[in-house]
């Protein structure tokens, strides 16, 4: 039977009662049980399986499941448990990033505001051992800052012999996936360039903080929760492109609900502690998030801006209109009878695909689209979203709708520390620096499925 989330005419992924126990049939555990005896050996039993992934799982190749097993809770307390011992060598500094759309989870679990159980979430991963705790919607304003840029000089190098548009985001990595490795040209040339957030929080962990205190990038394991277990798979995506583990901009992800299981399995003291920034001793007293309904807000930014640099229009309400159903959403920019931009918001793999037909056919009328594989977008990631049955949890996903939406929004050209960056990290806005560490390629196998023609 093939799953709503296949991208294959025949589906060969595994599911939890086929398989309980492996995350990959040639994917070895990296710490076998009888080496990790520490202290928070009783915490490291949440696993992974591929089911819970949104990619299919005949992508994977062997030696992506082999680096696949390790994006789960034991790799984590294996560097918890050996920075207790006293071989210093082995030390690294343990950093946390937290994505804006796990908050709301957290806090409908607490019953507490986003900004209280962001606080809670921090303190508690400080108890552990992790010596920073950082939110990811500075690495987001970098990646909606490049998205705005690429969109506007795309719609200008757009013609009939050069056909740049539409603008796909990129910033969803079980898309993204299916896109290179099912879908090939001519999808990925219509792929955003910029990096996602957590590509960028990579780099700014790994570069540019790293430089900050003084160490060398594999000193620092770096930790990213997530709403999605499709982060886990974009994790393996940079460390693939070069020779060396330490290259990797995220070491480990970790979903909101394998966080939530630690949780309630500990029984540690915690005290609420507040978020660190990038800057020093400076910490993050409120937590912000970009306008977007449940996502990072690439689709509403982009559209202001275009509006603004390319027809002088600003714009102050972004009004969606539901079309095929509540996950595809279009926004028009219309003067005098004229539509000068038609965007998109496409989320779930059968939204997707039937823009991926109609844009084959090249019957697709839209500049930019916002895509998500997640039905209901990032909020309702596998990873936070789910009973325990399997099935979307429609009460919790409502409850943190709610109070995502209450979250204050922060338009990403107002940060003082972006621009900062830009200048002291990056060396200039448009410098070959900048466009080297916030811009990524893509594949494009010459060969793909003829997953065009599949009907959902």
């Amino acid at each position: 039977m093939k799953c709503e989330h296949c991208t294959r005419k025949e589906c060969i992924k595994k599911t939890k009662t086929d398989d309980q126990e492996n995350v990959s049939e040639e994917a070895p555990s990296p710490i076998p049980e009888d080496r990790e005896t520490g202290e928070f050996h009783k915490l490291a039993d949440a696993k992974i399986f591929l089911s819970d992934c949104l990619a299919c799982d005949s992508c994977i190749t062997a030696e992506e499941g082999v680096q696949l097993s390790q994006q789960n809770a034991k790799d984590f307390f294996h560097v918890l448990n050996l920075n207790k011992k006293c071989d210093t060598s082995k030390h690294k500094v343990l950093v946390v990033s937290v994505c804006p759309q796990s908050l709301p989870y957290f806090a409908a679990k607490f019953n507490l505001s986003v900004t209280d159980a962001s606080r809670r979430l921090c303190g508690f991963l400080k108890s552990l051992g992790v010596h920073y705790v950082f939110d990811t919607t500075i690495a987001a304003d970098f990646s909606i800052l490049e998205s705005q840029k690429e969109f506007v000089r795309r719609y200008h190098q757009h013609s009939e012999k050069e056909r740049v548009l539409p603008m796909l985001t990129s910033a969803c990595p079980g898309w993204v996936r299916y896109a290179e490795r099912v879908l090939g040209r001519p999808v990925t040339p219509h792929l955003c360039t910029a990096k996602s957030p957590q590509q960028v929080m990579g780099s700014l962990v790994k570069d540019y903080f790293a430089r900050q205190q003084s160490l060398s990038p594999e000193k620092i394991f770096h930790v990213i929760v997530a709403p999605c277990y499709d982060r886990k798979l974009e994790a393996l995506r940079e460390g693939f492109s070069s020779t060396s583990r330490s290259s990797l901009g995220a070491d480990c992800v970790l979903t909101s609900g394998e966080i939530a299981q630690i949780m309630a399995q500990s029984d540690l003291s915690v005290q609420d502690a507040t978020v660190d920034t990038l800057f020093g001793d400076s910490k993050e007293e409120m937590v912000m998030r970009h306008d977007g309904a449940s996502s990072d807000g690439h689709l509403v930014h982009v559209f202001r801006y275009a509006a603004k640099e390319l027809f002088n229009e600003d714009v102050e309400e972004v009004t969606y209109r539901a079309l095929r159903n509540k996950d595809f959403q279009e926004v028009t920019l219309e003067k005098d009878g004229e539509v000068l931009l038609r965007f998109a918001a496409a989320y779930g793999f059968r939204n997707i695909q039937n823009m991926i037909l109609k844009l084959k056919k090249g019957t697709f009328p839209y500049h930019f689209v916002e895509v998500l594989a997640c039905p209901g977008g990032c909020l309702n990631g596998r990873g936070q979203a789910e009973t325990q049955d399997g099935h979307v949890d429609k009460a919790l996903l409502r409850q943190m709708e709610g109070i995502y939406s209450d979250i204050p929004v922060r338009p990403p050209e107002t940060s003082a520390n972006v621009q900062e960056l830009y200048q002291q990290w990056l060396d200039g806005v448009d410098s070959p620096k900048a466009q080297e560490t916030l811009h990524t390629t893509f594949q494009s196998p010459e060969h793909c499925a003829h997953s065009l023609d599949i009907r959902w």
